[in-house]
């Protein structure tokens, strides 16, 4: 779309099939419903050079003509009137529902794809009232804007808007500031990726203990009221206010994530960590309640504590398990975090940030071979960013570093029943004010 438009060069994109309604839905939302689209079969991974050739020889997956002549006539063939027209997409829903049964309701807000699956609390006027009243900001102030994909237009909302999903997820009204806040990030929830990520947030401060938030044992788990609404709350809001999250068309993972279903929404125990808190780290008075977002959580590595003799080698082969496109949070119940103190001296968070940063390598060669270094970091270093140009330069059998060390994160939770402990892939976005939306 954008050599098309912005430098007007004539161009066809070429999709796999899987992508049609995708890539369709992107081109119309984006006002150009007539951009021109052809599609070879999927898969292309993994075919060898012979299979790809056959692909472009054959037709097009989507009209059935030779592929190639679609190519050629998208690029040589002048767009008609039709073609010119600026494309109209509804970018709203309507503020309230016809009066209906709750059953009716229900599958209303199912069949539109409102909804996570699971039962929701309809958003009756008199609930969403209730909530609001738990805010200073103004119904139609306002609040942020959040799209599924870098390719596709932000939705703008409202903070009423935030309060009718924070109602849909069973919150209570007074949680509403903390999913106000996390709405105010613009951090999507349900980010449209074939790699089927998720999404988690780390709630400091005193918001915690006036919640009655869990930081303790099952922290993680389906045990406590304000930890799986108010993450589901943002999972909500993320679907109904960026535009949408529907299998094939705003959201494309391939299998899912079952953390999307509450977004690992934990606050830290900030009590038995013995670092300071995570919002401290990111410039925050321990006073202050915040509410940190990340994204990615595609995958988890867990091991049970640290042994005296072999521990670093442990925690080294757990970190090459991971995807380097992708750097770990250390997720740590409080008795394997003093472990990192007695075993390596880690006094503090930013000791065990080095260490990491150090010990988490690969061979160049080795870490060039990982397709999403060759989707997202390779075009990157050949355009001479750091330090990503320089890792390209390194001998094939050199080690280099994995992560970049501010991508890299520690965050103490758990009950200390056991030392078991956990490294979440995640992508720090921000940092926000809960106190603000108060």
């Amino acid at each position: 779309m954008t050599i098309d438009h912005k430098y007007q060069v004539p161009a066809v994109a070429v999709h796999t099939d899987i992508f049609e309604r995708a890539t369709k839905s992107v081109s119309r939302v984006n006002g150009m419903p007539r951009m021109r689209q052809t599609y070879v079969p999927q898969p292309i991974m993994g075919k060898t050079p012979e299979q790809l050739r056959a692909y472009i020889e054959g037709p097009d997956m989507v009209t059935g003509r030779p592929f190639m002549q679609e190519v050629i006539e998208g690029l040589t063939v002048p767009f008609n009137q039709d073609d010119l027209k600026n494309a109209s997409f509804v970018r709203t829903t309507p503020r309230l529902c016809e009066p209906d049964t709750e059953e009716n309701l229900y599958r209303l807000f199912e069949e539109n794809h409102w909804t996570d699956y699971l039962p929701i609390v309809l958003p009756t006027e008199e609930r969403v009232e209730e909530m609001l009243q738990h805010t200073s900001h103004s119904p139609d102030e306002t609040v942020g804007h959040m799209a599924p994909t870098h390719f596709r237009e932000h939705w703008e909302y409202i903070v009423e808007q935030v309060a009718v999903n924070a109602v849909m997820a069973g919150a209570k009204p007074e949680y509403f500031p903390v999913i106000l806040a996390m709405a105010a990030s613009g951090t999507s929830a349900r980010g449209s990726t074939s790699s089927s990520a998720a999404a988690m947030s780390i709630i400091n401060g005193p918001i915690r203990h006036e919640l009655g938030m869990n930081p303790g044992i099952g922290a993680m788990g389906p045990y406590n009221h304000a930890n799986a609404t108010i993450g589901r709350a943002w999972g909500l809001l993320s679907t109904n206010l960026q535009g949408g999250s529907t299998p094939g068309l705003t959201y494309l993972g391939s299998q899912g994530n079952a953390y999307s279903f509450t977004n690992i929404t934990i606050p830290e125990n900030e009590e038995r960590s013995p670092w300071e808190p995570f919002h401290v780290q990111h410039g925050f008075k321990a006073s202050e309640s915040t509410v940190s977002l990340f994204s990615g959580g595609h995958a988890t590595q867990f091991t049970l504590g640290l042994r005296e003799n072999f521990w670093q080698q442990h925690v080294r082969n757990l970190l090459r398990g991971m995807d380097p496109q992708s750097a770990p949070v250390f997720v740590l119940d409080p008795i394997t975090a003093n472990q990192f103190i007695d075993r390596g001296g880690f006094d503090t968070k930013e000791k065990l940030i080095d260490w990491v940063y150090e010990n988490a390598t690969l061979p160049a060669a080795e870490y060039w071979d990982y397709q999403l270094i060759q989707n997202y970091i390779y075009p990157r270093a050949t355009f001479g960013e750091e330090p990503f140009a320089s890792k390209l330069k390194a001998p094939p059998d050199q080690h280099i570093p994995m992560f970049e060390k501010r991508n890299i994160h520690v965050v103490v939770v758990g009950g200390e029943t056991n030392g078991y402990w956990r490294m979440i892939n995640g992508r720090y976005a921000k940092t926000v004010s809960i106190d603000e939306w108060r």
